[in-house]
C-alpha cells in the first residue's frame, strides 16, 4: 500500500499540488471559460435535439471532411462545443468539467484554449489528408469518412490531458492514455480514433516547441551544461 501512496505521489502529485493551490485560491473563479464551455455545451445539446434547432447546429459547428476547408475551418472552434449524437452527453461534460478544469487552473485560459484547438484541428486536417490518401495507403482512409461528422470535445481532451502529463511529469498516465488511444484504433478502426492520435501528435510537437523555449540558457545540445561552477568576479 505504501509503495502505491509514492507511485501516486509521484506521478500525481506535482498536478495535485497546482490545482488544490488554485481551487483554494480562486474556487470557482478559477474556471470561467470551463464553466462556460460546460454551458455551451449543455446547451448545444439542447437545441441540436429540437427540430427548429438541429440544423442550425449542423451549419455553425458540423465539420465534415467533404466540406470545402474554408467552411471547415470556419467551423472548427464551434464544433468542439457540439456533443456527437450517438454519444451520451454527460461524457462530453464530464470530459470538459475534468480535464479543461484543470487545463486552465494550470496553463491558464488562453493556453488552454490554443491547445484545445490546435488538437481539434489536427485531426480535422488528418481526416482530409488520410482520405487523400486513400484506404490502402499509409494512415490512409476511406472515401466514405468524408461522410462522417466530426463534432464533440473529445480530441481536444485527450491532447490536453497528454500536454498535462507531459508537463507535470505524469509520465505514466500519458503512456495510458496514448495506449488507450492505439488500442481504441485496433479495435474499432474508426475516423475518431485515428484523429485523436493526430491530435496527440500534434501536441506532443506544442510540448517540443514549449520545452525549447523555456529551456535555460547555457545548455548544450545534449540537454545539459557545462559541468563547471560559475566564475566568481
Amino acid at each position: 500500500m505504501n509503495a502505491l501512496v509514492r507511485l501516486a505521489r509521484r506521478e500525481w502529485g506535482p498536478l495535485y499540488a497546482a490545482v488544490r493551490a488554485g481551487l483554494v485560491e480562486r474556487r470557482l473563479r478559477a474556471i470561467p471559460m470551463t464553466v462556460a464551455a460546460v454551458c455551451l455545451t449543455a446547451l448545444t445539446q439542447y437545441v441540436q435535439n429540437q427540430a427548429w434547432g438541429y440544423q442550425f447546429v449542423q451549419n455553425i459547428g458540423a465539420v465534415r471532411a467533404e466540406d470545402p476547408l474554408w467552411l471547415a475551418l470556419l467551423r472548427t472552434p464551434f464544433s468542439l462545443f457540439v456533443p456527437a449524437l450517438d454519444l451520451p452527453v454527460w461524457g462530453a461534460l464530464a470530459q470538459i468539467l475534468l480535464v479543461f478544469g484543470i487545463a486552465e487552473i494550470c496553463l491558464g485560459r488562453w493556453r488552454t484554449l490554443v491547445i484545445a484547438y490546435v488538437a481539434t484541428l489536427a485531426g480535422t486536417l488528418y481526416a482530409r489528408v488520410g482520405i487523400a490518401l486513400g484506404p490502402h495507403g499509409f494512415l490512409g482512409l476511406p472515401a466514405s469518412d468524408s461522410l462522417v461528422v466530426d463534432t464533440g470535445p473529445s480530441a481536444a481532451v485527450v491532447g490536453l490531458a497528454v500536454f498535462l502529463c507531459r508537463r507535470y511529469h505524469a509520465y505514466v498516465t500519458a503512456g495510458v492514455v496514448v495506449a488507450a488511444m492505439v488500442v481504441e484504433v485496433l479495435l474499432k478502426e474508426n475516423l475518431a480514433g485515428r484523429e485523436h492520435l493526430a491530435a496527440i501528435a500534434a501536441v506532443l510537437v506544442l510540448c517540443g516547441i514549449s520545452e525549447l523555449r523555456h529551456r535555460p540558457p547555457g545548455r548544450d545540445r545534449t540537454g545539459s551544461g557545462s559541468g563547471l561552477p560559475p566564475i566568481q568576479s
